[in-house]
């Protein structure tokens, strides 16, 4: 049981990172308050409240339109998804919607890419971070991929995402005592969001994130698309390519767009 100081520095850190995140401008797409930060402003957000050691137990989520769409549909979902601290547009569809509502972010912050700079900025730090989810050689790869990249970075601790209760039990221990500053988590939404929800209280770690597949592309298990591709907002197609079986789950994103353009008739 928290004392009342404890209680009292708890509330004061979650009102300082609540100053931090409200001051962040955002889009309302579907109900959801999407961030209109940069990459570079993304970064430095989160920066600002881990530094400030007020970051305990934030979530961050890298919304695409796959994920607003099913929470928009959703009331389960999307009560997990407003429980959410920060949410980014990692998406070309989340960008065009904000455009439809005449709200255009800046950019898309995609998942891999922010974890890449979030390892950056914790090696340049000293500070930690631990992987759980994906297949074995997914997550050992993106830790092999993260540490030749960032010598200095300080890999706590990974897990793959098939494990039982009995092994779940260690993986929070093992969190417990590292306490890692981030921990990122690649089991796709809402399973991710889950995990952190339901065991909140016993993972001491500084900041969550949901990166979905981040792993597999980190390891190199599966291949993200060109630069050129990616600049032409064509890599949804790519990965359709790569895995004909993600046809259902392209179909949210028409699915969304209909819901983005009667949340426009709404509005006018």
């Amino acid at each position: 049981m928290q004392s009342k100081a404890t209680e009292k520095q708890v509330g004061g850190e979650k009102e300082a990172a609540g100053d931090i995140l409200g001051a962040i401008p955002k889009v309302n797409i579907l109900g959801f308050p999407v961030a209109n930060m940069d990459m570079a402003e993304t970064v430095a957000a989160v920066a600002a409240v881990l530094e400030g050691g007020i970051g305990q137990g934030m979530r961050i989520v890298t919304a695409n339109a796959e994920i607003l769409y099913h929470a928009y549909a959703d009331p389960k979902l999307a009560e997990l998804l407003h429980s959410a601290d920060l949410i980014v547009p990692d998406g070309i569809g989340v960008v065009k919607a904000a455009s439809r509502l005449g709200r255009p972010v800046k950019g898309r912050v995609a998942g891999v890419d922010l974890l890449w700079q979030l390892a950056a900025w914790t090696a340049d730090k000293g500070r930690s971070i631990y992987l759980l989810g994906a297949a074995r050689e997914s997550v050992e790869g993106a830790a092999a991929a993260l540490q030749a990249k960032h010598p200095a970075l300080q890999i706590a601790g990974w897990h793959d995402g098939y494990f039982d209760e009995a092994e779940k039990e260690r993986i929070l221990k093992e969190i417990e005592e590292k306490r890692p500053d981030f921990l990122f988590i690649a089991m796709g939404f809402p399973a991710q969001d889950r995990f952190f929800a339901e065991n909140r209280e016993r993972l001491p770690v500084g900041i969550m994130m949901g990166v979905g597949g981040a792993f597999d592309a980190l390891s190199g298990r599966v291949q993200r698309a060109p630069g050129w591709i990616q600049k032409v907002n064509l890599e949804w197609a790519y990965r359709f390519a790569q895995n004909p079986k993600r046809l259902g789950r392209i179909w949210a994103l028409p699915q969304f767009m209909l819901a983005v353009r009667r949340q426009v008739r709404e509005r006018s």
